[in-house]
Order: C-alpha cells, then sequence, then structure tokens
C-alpha cells in the first residue's frame, strides 16, 4: 500500500496497536479516522493529535456496523484504506465448573464477524478508488495458538484465512489485502501488566519495524516482525514440541 496521501480508517484506534498505527500514519500526512466504544478514550487520542478523526463504532454490533459503513463512506467520500484492528482477548477456562460461552461469543463478533461486516459494507466504495487496501491485524498466536486464549486464536487463524480468500478475489481489482500478524506486544489487549511485561516487544519498536517493512515493500502481503517469525512459522520445525513448550510455559506463568 502507498504511505502517503491516504484516507485511512482504523477500528480500535483509541489504544494499543490501533493507536500507535493511528499515530504513525497522521504523522506521515494521512488523513485518519479512528474508532471505537469508549468516547472519551477516542477524543483523548483526538486532541492530541489535531486533524485526527474518530467515530464511536461497536464493531460487535452487526446493526450498527451497517449504518457506520453507510455514514463514514458519506463522511470521508475519500476513503481508500481500512484497518481491521480491533478486538479483545479473554482468557478462557472451559473447564471450569461456571464456564458459559458468552466469552467465546463475544470475541467471535469483535475479532472475526467485525471485521467481515466492516468489510463487506466498505468494498464496493473501495473498488471504485484508484488505489485501495485493506489490513486485517491477526497475531502470530494463528499460526500457533495459545491455549488459554483457545477462541481469540481460533478467530485469528480464520482472519489469516478469510485474508487469503478476499486476496485472491480480489486480484483484478484495485483493493490490495494486508495482514498484519502481531507477536506479543506490550499493549494492554489483556491487562495493564502486559504493557509493561518485558517478555513482550515494545509496542513503539513493534510499529517502527512494521512501518519500515511497509514502506520498503509497497507489495507485501504479510507483514511479519522479526519477533513473529517464530509463531508464522513454527509448522517449520518441530510443532508439536514447540507448541507443548510454549502453551506450558504461559500456563506455568498464568
Amino acid at each position: 500500500m502507498q504511505m502517503t496521501d491516504n484516507t485511512i480508517l482504523i477500528t480500535g484506534g483509541g489504544s494499543g496497536i490501533g493507536r500507535a498505527l493511528a499515530e504513525g500514519f497522521h504523522a506521515m500526512g494521512n488523513r485518519v479516522i479512528i474508532t471505537g466504544r469508549r468516547r472519551a478514550v477516542l477524543e483523548e487520542v483526538a486532541a492530541a493529535h489535531p486533524g485526527l478523526h474518530f467515530r464511536t463504532l461497536d464493531i460487535a454490533d452487526a446493526g450498527e456496523v451497517a449504518d457506520f459503513a453507510a455514514r463514514i463512506q458519506a463522511d470521508f467520500p475519500e476513503l481508500n484504506v481500512v484497518i481491521n484492528n480491533a478486538g479483545i482477548m479473554p482468557n478462557e477456562a472451559v473447564t471450569a465448573p461456571d464456564y458459559t460461552l458468552a466469552a467465546a461469543e463475544a470475541t467471535v463478533a469483535t475479532n472475526l464477524l467485525g471485521p467481515i461486516r466492516l468489510t463487506a459494507g466498505l468494498l464496493p466504495h473501495l473498488m471504485t478508488r484508484e488505489r485501495a487496501a485493506v489490513m486485517f491485524v491477526s497475531s502470530g498466536l494463528a499460526f500457533l495458538p495459545l491455549a488459554l486464549t483457545p477462541t481469540y486464536c481460533a478467530t485469528k487463524a480464520a482472519v489469516h484465512s478469510y485474508a487469503q480468500s478476499l486476496r485472491f478475489q480480489l486480484r483484478d481489482t484495485s483493493v490490495e489485502v494486508i495482514e498484519l500478524a502481531p507477536p506479543y506486544v506490550q499493549t494492554e489487549l489483556q491487562g495493564p501488566r502486559q504493557a509493561s511485561d518485558p517478555n513482550a516487544m515494545p509496542l513503539q519498536d513493534f510499529i517502527a519495524e512494521t512501518m519500515d517493512i511497509l514502506a520498503r515493500n509497497p507489495k507485501v502481503e504479510e507483514v511479519l516482525v522479526e519477533r513473529v517469525h517464530p509463531l508464522r512459522f513454527a509448522e517449520k520445525g518441530d510443532y508439536a514440541v514447540f507448541f507443548q513448550r510454549f502453551n506450558t510455559m504461559f500456563a506455568a506463568g498464568h
């Protein structure tokens, strides 16, 4: 994708990777719109970056996504890039006596159905643009799952698959399809402790490497920082051993 002269919509742009991407693209002179459920958080980001726009959106609400897609095209007819970043990552103890499907269902609605619905709502518009892109933020856990978060990992694997299929279907159009697969990054996706976990990649380092990959390879399909390679290419080694070691380590820490 081109790095400048875009109008970019970023879901989940109030914090974490979404906010950092928004700030990075905004600093490069792009017109950026962020979305999220918490208006106060969005207002704070916009206030810190004059010219950055925001709209509230619950990506898990099908009706709200459909209405939003129609409105955002009217408000920003030059929109040409969508970054599907919003997501949740709850732990699920499926053997617990009080386990319910509530967390799993919310995760599917947010992480998988949300991006599919928003992309479907905006795709006819994007296909009219001379240059356009849809980016899906998946995860290294799409390729080697963390058993503590089974539905999260399943949705990210599905996002990876969906992005591949969409890319093939759009191969003769102006719309590029890009997947960004982060490693474990210092954000608050799983709470404040993650944001300072020394085992996680510093957020600004992740964003800097991501932007460098995008700038150096405008036709990149998968954006993979070096730190995510062990997960992304786990199948090239002894997958079963790596899976067992990886999950045993996180289970012990949990």
